[in-house]
């Protein structure tokens, strides 16, 4: 990944220092596991541990010849070793080596993610809770519906941050895993004895069954979860770019002193960090899908998933990463203007209330048709002569004569629609 969309802590858990570390451990941890049953000299694992490490110019150099990078890090790790250089890499083969230390690196990164989502996630919550009752304009199909509060807004946010960390650990959990069965899954030349004191010591779980390679499966739905958040992350600012347009301005990505929004126009403020977003979701759907095409390998395994994988892997990791902590710092930083809020709102002529006129009716003696019928017209005149709803509703007797005038004022009160704001915040762990 390019580093304008990396972070450094996540980019060194894919740098090649840090994967051929995680190897190295793989190596040495599965011959700690042969000494314990007694098949390799402990004397020997002890200087292994003690004296093996690698050049990666060396391995690179190796690889030339042996166009392998596996071989190429067993032959450089042996290099600095002595006689008990015989038991680097016994009884393993190549993806029993690759696949557990890519486990290790994903459980690195999911660590780092875990922090990211939870973190992201308070952010919504302390800004919906700054705007529990901001009342503003709710839109379906970008028109005026009825009124809404912008902390209801970031509250389904907030929820649907909590469903992708739910669907993130549980898929997290499918790809910190490793394998030590050997060429084709049956441990025909390595016990699971190994496996599972290899993946122990690396905090990972042991697959219960697998061929050469981990089931490509539990990765497809990693990257599909990823694929979730990004998407997430791109519905909210999809709503932050809608909310800035200059005719509504009703919220803005904070602005700094010296930022400039255009090479030609002096006074433009865009939200590009929220249309970064958008972008960057696009690329991670595409590792989804690279992901799930890797699922489908021939017999026991097939070297097609693992260029794809050296590719989407560190880069979905690292741009989920960068997303949850840019757009976490837009969403904290964001402007509001809740007095737009209320001048958007009250521009439509009051007939976002035109549903609540039509149930006070009912509730006064009219039947559904007869109320909507009275209501529908004056809605309809308001909006194609630009005149207030509200009046033609006060000149019509039929209205007169069931309705006071506290009463057809009430009609008009946009507090109403936050009556129930406290019950649905408290529904969603968001209460007080």
């Amino acid at each position: 990944m390019i580093n304008r969309y990396s972070r450094p802590e996540m980019a060194n858990i894919w740098s090649e220092e840090n994967k051929y570390r995680a190897w190295l451990e793989v190596e040495i941890l599965a011959d700690e596991a042969w000494a314990e049953l007694g098949e390799i000299p402990k004397e020997d694992v002890a200087l292994i541990r003690e004296k093996a490490d690698f050049d990666i110019d060396r391995i690179l150099e190796i690889e030339q010849e042996t166009r392998h990078d596996v071989v190429a890090f067993t032959r450089a790790v042996s290099e600095t070793l002595g006689e008990e250089r015989k038991w680097v890499h016994y009884g393993l083969t190549s993806t029993d080596v690759v696949d557990t230390a890519y486990g290790y690196l994903y459980k690195q990164a999911n660590d780092i993610i875990r922090r990211d989502l939870e973190n992201f996630t308070n952010i919504i919550a302390d800004k919906a809770k700054e705007h529990k009752f901001t009342i503003m304009m709710g839109r379906t199909h970008g028109v005026h519906a009825e009124p809404t509060t912008f902390g209801l807004k970031l509250a389904t946010w907030y929820s649907e941050m909590k469903r992708n960390i739910e669907r993130f650990e549980h898929a997290a959990a499918g790809v910190e895993a490793g394998k030590i069965s050997g060429a084709v899954g049956n441990f025909a030349n390595i016990p699971p004895f190994v496996e599972q004191y290899v993946c122990d010591k690396l905090g990972i779980r042991a697959q219960e069954i697998s061929t050469q390679v981990l089931p490509r499966d539990l990765h497809a739905e990693y990257f599909a979860v990823l694929a979730s958040i990004a998407t997430s992350i791109e519905r909210m600012a999809t709503e932050i770019r809608g909310l800035q347009k200059s005719e509504q301005r009703e919220v803005e990505e904070f602005f700094a002193k010296g930022q400039k929004g255009s090479s030609a126009m002096p006074h433009k403020r865009n939200p590009i960090g929220s249309e970064n977003m958008t972008g960057l979701a696009r690329v991670i759907r595409g590792h989804m899908v690279t992901a799930y095409e890797n699922v489908a390998l021939w017999h026991e395994r097939d070297i097609s998933h693992s260029s794809a994988e050296r590719i989407i892997t560190p880069d979905t990791t690292i741009l989920i990463d960068y997303m949850l902590n840019r757009f976490g710092n837009i969403v904290k930083n964001l402007t509001v203007f809740p007095e737009n809020m209320i001048r958007n709102m009250n521009s439509t002529f009051g007939l976002i209330f035109s549903q609540r006129a039509m149930l006070t009716l009912i509730e006064k003696g009219m039947t559904r048709e007869q109320a909507y019928d009275l209501v529908q017209p004056k809605t309809a005149y308001s909006w194609d002569n630009q005149v207030d709803f509200k009046p033609l509703l006060e000149a019509d007797p039929e209205v007169t004569s069931r309705l006071t005038q506290e009463e057809i004022d009430e009609i008009f009160n946009p507090a109403y629609y936050t009556k129930r704001v406290d019950d649905i915040f408290e529904r969603i762990g968001l209460g007080d």
